[in-house]
C-alpha cells in the first residue's frame, strides 16, 4: 500500500497538470482552473477517510471538513441568507461533518471496503458537482472530473503497490484486488454504495435538467459557430453555378422593350 507522502505527491502533480492544461487547452479561467487542481490534489487523499486511525487522517478530516462550507457559500448565498446567518451556517456544516458525520463514517465503514472502488469515486464527483452551486453546468462538472482523477490515482497507486516485484518474478500480496473494485464481499455494503450513487446521480440530473438555457459554455460555442457557418453559406455568391429553373418559365422572361432605330 502506497505512503501517504507517495498519495500525496502524485495527487499533487496530476492536479497540477489539470490545471495547466485546462488553461492552455480548454481556455478555462484560471481561478476555476486552480480550483480544479486543488480538488484534483484533495481528491488524491480523501481514500485514506476509512483510516482508523494516523495524522494523515486527522489532517484530511480537518480539510474536508473546512472546505465544505466554502464549496456551499454560492449555494447557501442563493437562500437569501444575511452575512451573520451565512456564517452560523458554515459553522454549523463544519461542526457537523467534523464531530458527527466522521465519526459515523469510520463506524461504517473499513480500511479498503467499498470507499476504495469506483463507485465510491463516481460518489466524491457526484457530492462535489451538487455540493457546488455554479450557473455553468460545465464548471461544476470540471470539478467534479478534478477530484475523481486525484480519487482514481490513490487507488490505481494502491493496486500497484500490491504487486511486489522483488523476485524474479511479479507476486501480489494480499492487498491485491482491495483498491480498484466495483463490489466487496459485504453484498449489505456493495447495494449501500450503490443506492448512495444512484440516490445523488438522480439528484444531479434532476438539477441538469431544471436549469433553463443552460447548454453551457462548449455547446454554446458549437451552437454559435453552427449559426455562423450557416450565414456565411446564405450569403456566398452563387458564381459559376447554375441558378434553379423557375416554376414559371414566363416571369423569368426579360420584358419586350422596344427599340428606337431611327
Amino acid at each position: 500500500m502506497a505512503s501517504y507522502r507517495g498519495h500525496l505527491f502524485t495527487s499533487t502533480a496530476l492536479g497540477i497538470a489539470y490545471t495547466g492544461a485546462s488553461i492552455l487547452y480548454l481556455n478555462v479561467d484560471w481561478p476555476i482552473a486552480a480550483v480544479g487542481g486543488l480538488l484534483t490534489a484533495a481528491g488524491g487523499l480523501l481514500p485514506d477517510l476509512d483510516s482508523d486511525s494516523g495524522v494523515p487522517v486527522r489532517e484530511m478530516t480537518h480539510i474536508t471538513a473546512a472546505l465544505a462550507p466554502i464549496l456551499l457559500l454560492r449555494r447557501l448565498a442563493g437562500y437569501g441568507l444575511s452575512q451573520e446567518q451565512t456564517f452560523l451556517a458554515c459553522a454549523g456544516i463544519y461542526c457537523f461533518i467534523r464531530f458527527i458525520l466522521f465519526r459515523m463514517f469510520r463506524k461504517i465503514t473499513v480500511h479498503r471496503g467499498m470507499y476504495h472502488s469506483i463507485p465510491a469515486m463516481l460518489i466524491a464527483g457526484l457530492v462535489i458537482f451538487l455540493a457546488f452551486d455554479h450557473p455553468d453546468t460545465e464548471v461544476r462538472a470540471f470539478l467534479a472530473v478534478g477530484v475523481m482523477i486525484g480519487f482514481l490515482s490513490h487507488l490505481v497507486l494502491d493496486e500497484l503497490c500490491s504487486v511486489d516485484i522483488n523476485g524474479v518474478v511479479p507476486k501480489l500480496n494480499h492487498f491485491a484486488g482491495t483498491a480498484v473494485k466495483f463490489y466487496s464481499p459485504s453484498k449489505s455494503a456493495t447495494l449501500f454504495t450503490y443506492a448512495i450513487l444512484f440516490t445523488l446521480g438522480y439528484i444531479a440530473w434532476g438539477e441538469v435538467q431544471a436549469t433553463p438555457g443552460q447548454a453551457g459554455s462548449l455547446m454554446a460555442h458549437i451552437n454559435e459557430l453552427k449559426q455562423r457557418t450557416a450565414l456565411q453559406f446564405q450569403e456566398r455568391p452563387q458564381s459559376g453555378k447554375l441558378r434553379p429553373a423557375p416554376a414559371n418559365p414566363k416571369e423569368s422572361r426579360p420584358p419586350n422593350i422596344p427599340l428606337n432605330v431611327p
